[in-house]
């Protein structure tokens, strides 16, 4: 005689609007189970019974075979008595409680939708917003909770009948698919003049004509607008630039397959993994010598930022197109992407000469995510689409929600309510107007859409960041303070599921120090609680404050002084040169990293000037000869805080550039000395609080050279070492590191 079993399960996480119901449903059904599911608040509720070897076998797969879109965070099973029931069914959701099921983020076409595209006898053939349980569009087209379709934008689009069958067929794979549609009843593909006149004609053919002919396409994708142009095009890539005011940041360049993906760049195994995963950002690669793409398209970068199509649209007109394209932010420089229709009309005016449109409309703006292989893992550099807005995980759980509201600065923000850490997509700098907005507005549709009211807001110390300005108006919540570059430690503690203590490096531009000066180049003893400053990069002046920023060759003057007259940098600036220096007696101090770095660009010629946030160090990266062994040393003074003389790397570099040393190798030898820097350093710490794990944040960070040469030689010498994965190790990471420190204090 066959003994029963019944077991009831609870699976949190995101298991609502990713085809879990139908999965679970089929699942049963295969193995001759009985019982039934629903959604409730808190995720999916499983009442299964059957043979006992079913029972065990359906609890392993319900896991191991979870659908792609899901994240199962926590599976609850408790044994009970045989209800005797004799199907499986799913039953009605249970409403009651407070809400705490969670949205899913937007995902790529998945290849059972491919299929049907490509399909001739398919009634989706060609149909650009082909979508299933499975894939598709989610957190940018939804207004509110529960996740339901009169929720969405998709709400105006009643199903034909054949879609509604699919959409109440537990079988089918777009069971309760909130966004599913078909020609018939979905939304349509336009091609607009500049004008916002509809172009007669297949859009999608037009659009390639277009593009062909070298004009500038806007098109609309899942959370904005972008803007196209063949990649090859020399001239329509120069007249984008142009046209957007973008004079040197690189554009991403989207390709229709792996195929096409490796005529452009070094594509190894975990590029082709990222590439192709439901999130499908923009992954930067090495960029292959003579590759098809136009020189304005990321001037004197050795690398690429790449991309795979991820919706049906993208990969029709690559298709039509037949050649990969440029993919740029559908906005005019330091603004935010366009994504309401008519406001993309008036803003890219200028800019696109026809639009690819349609008449779904975007809920939330969503920047896509940028991601970097390094020291052996995959680094968000920017966390946006495919990403937000799921949540991280915290090591312990927060006592009392918290709004954590991060950086100026590439700016996010974080909720965390429990064990949960929800933070936002990739906003922007807030100094933008449009931003700002976008960051307020933002902030209250993830509370709304989360069923989270804050009661602690942290914040960062500049008493002048807009971020702070707006944690400090919202009434009836604790406050609390977060030291910048602690945030930065405590952010990389959060992305490895660890509290600390730790001795954290905080490398990065600028930040608001507790005592008030400016820091950036950080050694901490540091939890999530708490941190002491143990070290620092040797404080120097800013010649100007800001204006060293702006223009790297102050730093490089602020370092060098007088000597070394003859150098190209004091030459160039030479009519500004004593000027600049008698600034530098009343000039802010400062222990930036970043600044560092900049000073050296400046040295060598890569770039006196800037015309984006970090890039004088960034394209000393690429300058700098990845096989160059050397390494300029730089003293580490002992005292009440340990000083590394970063001045020293720069008078190194200086002679060797006046004794015709090739730049790129003292650009290797420069970035081999700051590692080296760090190193002795730590271990000078460990000596002195014992610790051996070593945690490295901020935004210098980014540099793959400096990170993987940094991590190997840390783990040579005996540490462990934390990296960041999740979560920007810039100011992209900063609200999460805030949320961590906020709910720390407030157990403490």
């Amino acid at each position: 005689m066959t003994t029963l079993k019944r077991v009831d399960v609870h699976v949190e996480g995101v298991v609502q609007g990713v085809g879990f119901r139908p999965f679970v449903y089929s699942l049963a059904h295969r193995l001759g189970l009985a019982g039934r599911v629903r959604n409730d608040v808190d995720g999916v509720f499983i009442e299964i019974e059957g043979a006992c070897a079913g029972v065990e076998e359906f609890l392993t797969a319900l896991e191991r075979d979870a659908p792609a879109l899901s994240d199962i965070e926590r599976v609850t099973v408790v044994s009970g008595r045989p209800a005797g029931h004799s199907e499986f069914t799913i039953a009605a959701g249970d409403p009651s409680g407070p809400r705490r099921a969670l949205v899913c983020a937007d995902s790529a076409t998945c290849d059972d939708c491919l299929r049907e595209l490509a399909d001739p006898a398919d009634r989706r053939h060609r149909y650009p917003f082909i979508n299933c349980a499975n894939c598709g569009p989610r957190f940018t087209i939804v207004r509110g909770a529960p996740y339901d379709r009169l929720l969405t934008t998709m709400a105006g689009f009643a199903m034909c009948p054949a879609c509604a069958a699919e959409y109440h067929d537990p079988g089918d794979r777009r069971f309760h698919a909130q966004p599913a549609c078909c020609p018939d009843c979905g939304p349509r593909l336009r091609l607009l003049d500049a004008r916002g006149a509809e172009l007669c004609g297949d859009p999608i053919a037009g659009a390639a004509t277009l593009l062909r002919a070298g004009r500038v396409v806007a098109v609309k994708g899942l959370g904005g607008y972008h803007l196209a142009v063949p990649a090859s095009h020399e001239q329509a890539a120069a007249t984008l630039r142009g046209r957007k005011h973008r004079e040197d940041k690189p554009f991403a360049v989207m390709a229709a397959d792996l195929v096409q993906a490796r005529r452009l760049c070094a594509v190894d195994d975990t590029a082709a993994g990222l590439l192709t995963g439901r999130t499908r950002p923009i992954v930067l690669l090495p960029r292959l010598p003579g590759a098809p793409v136009a020189a304005a398209v990321a001037p004197g970068d050795r690398s690429l930022g790449l991309m795979l199509p991820y919706t049906p649209l993208h990969h029709l007109l690559l298709a039509e197109l037949a050649e990969p394209m440029v993919l740029a932010g559908g906005d005019v420089s330091g603004e935010p992407i366009a994504y309401e229709d008519a406001d993309a009309l008036t803003r890219l005016s200028g800019i696109a000469d026809a639009f690819l449109t349609h008449d779904r409309a975007i809920h939330v703006r969503i920047d896509d995510s940028v991601v970097r292989p390094m020291a052996g893992r995959a680094t968000v550099l920017r966390r946006a689409r495919g990403h937000a807005p799921e949540p991280l995980p915290l090591h312990r759980p927060a006592p009392r929600p918290v709004l954590a509201c991060g950086a100026e600065l590439k700016s996010t923000f974080c909720l965390a309510e429990g064990r949960r850490a929800f933070v936002s997509q990739h906003i922007g700098d807030l100094e933008n107007a449009e931003t700002l907005r976008s960051f307020v507005e933002g902030i209250d549709h993830f509370c709304g859409l989360l069923g989270i009211r804050p009661e602690v807001v942290a914040h960062d110390l500049h008493p002048g960041y807009l971020s702070t300005k707006h944690a400090q108006e919202i009434p009836g919540v604790e406050l609390v303070g977060v030291q910048h570059h602690h945030a930065h430690i405590a952010s990389c503690l959060a992305d490895n599921g660890e509290p600390g203590p730790v001795i954290g490096v905080a490398f990065d531009g600028l930040g608001h120090g507790a005592d008030g000066t400016v820091w950036g180049g950080e050694f901490f003893r540091a939890d999530l609680a708490g941190f002491e400053r143990l070290g620092r990069l040797a404080p120097v002046p800013m010649p100007g404050g800001a204006a060293a920023v702006r223009q790297p060759w102050r730093m490089a003057a602020a370092y060098l002084r007088d000597d070394h007259p003859g150098l190209g940098v004091a030459r160039r600036h030479a009519g500004r040169w004593a000027g600049v220096l008698a600034l530098a007696g009343d000039a802010p101090l400062t222990s930036s990293a970043g600044l560092l770095f900049d000073a050296v660009s400046a040295l060598l010629g890569v770039r006196d000037t800037v015309t984006y946030e970090g890039q004088a160090a960034i394209e000393l990266e690429q300058h700098a000869d990845p096989a160059e062994p050397g390494a300029y040393r730089a003293r580490l003074a002992p005292g009440d805080l340990l000083a590394v003389e970063g001045g020293d790397l720069v008078h190194a570099a200086a002679e060797d550039l006046a004794a015709g040393v090739p730049t790129p190798v003292i650009a290797g030898r420069f970035h081999n000395g700051v590692c080296d820097a760090i190193v002795r350093s730590c271990a000078a710490l460990r000596d002195a609080t014992g610790l051996s794990a070593v945690a490295l944040s901020g935004g210098v960070f980014q540099n793959a050279l400096l990170l993987e040469r940094t991590v190997e030689r840390l783990k040579g010498a005996g540490f462990r070492v934390l990296t960041h994965a999740r979560v920007p190790p810039g100011d992209g990471g900063i609200s999460l590191g805030q949320a961590a420190v906020a709910a720390a204090r407030d157990r403490a």
